[in-house]
């Protein structure tokens, strides 16, 4: 009975919007079933978006790592002219750019999951029977999809920690942490759909007889 007040605990506290509940609610082992179920929902969510608007499966991932990545070297560039130029550095010039790295780094690695660039052994795999390369393709999305939720989860306490302590972004006034740092978990329910969309293109070319191991090609197309 416990477990199930822990999990009505999590949902009235996400509910009440409030940083504090969240965070406490969070602290419990229940977080760990929800955040599995909050995965496996959201990924399918995300893949039937995708599925229905093709324009965000080409285009999201990309669009938010070449946005950020654009917004890093502004910063930079300007911090060296404002430095050096003008004998003035903006606070904030060297705490933001880290950050929107993150948010780079962790949706860029939900489209290489599409895209399968990741370590994969394709070598190895394709001198594999067919059985074993699905088999192998199968064990790639459930160590995706658990390394994602221990990720989803965690991160979504840190995120409630920092939001309920008021952690402001140093070097800023009003900037709080948390509106980055919640750009984790999200990225990863769109991970977890690649995933989905992965796995569900793997039976499909089992069924089919197409090849199941391919040539990834990082920044490759979709």
């Amino acid at each position: 009975m416990e477990f199930w007040s822990d999990i009505n605990a999590i949902i009235n506290a996400f509910v009440s919007q409030d940083s504090y509940e969240i965070r406490n609610a969070l602290k419990s082992d229940a977080a760990w079933a929800v955040g599995t179920i909050i995965a496996a929902l959201g990924g399918g969510i995300v893949m039937w978006i995708y599925s229905k608007v093709p324009v965000l499966d080409r285009h999201l991932e990309r669009t938010i790592m070449v946005w950020s990545y654009l917004a890093i070297a502004f910063i930079i560039f300007w911090g060296v002219i404002d430095r050096f130029i003008f004998s003035n550095q903006q606070p904030w010039s060297t705490t933001i750019p880290p950050l929107l790295f993150m948010i780079m780094a962790w949706f860029g690695a939900a489209f290489n999951v599409r895209l399968r660039t990741h370590l994969s052994f394709a070598e190895f795999r394709t001198i594999m029977p067919r059985g074993g390369q699905l088999a192998c393709l199968i064990l790639d999305a459930v160590l995706w999809f658990i390394f994602a939720v221990i990720v989803l989860v965690t991160t979504t306490r840190l995120t409630a920690l920092s939001a309920s302590n008021f952690q402001i972004v140093l070097g800023t006034d009003d900037v709080m942490q948390w509106w980055f740092l919640i750009t984790v978990p999200l990225s990863f329910l769109l991970l977890i759909g690649r995933v989905f969309e992965n796995l569900k293109d793997d039976f499909s070319n089992w069924r089919s007889g197409e090849p199941l191991i391919k040539q990834a090609v990082i920044g490759g197309d979709l």
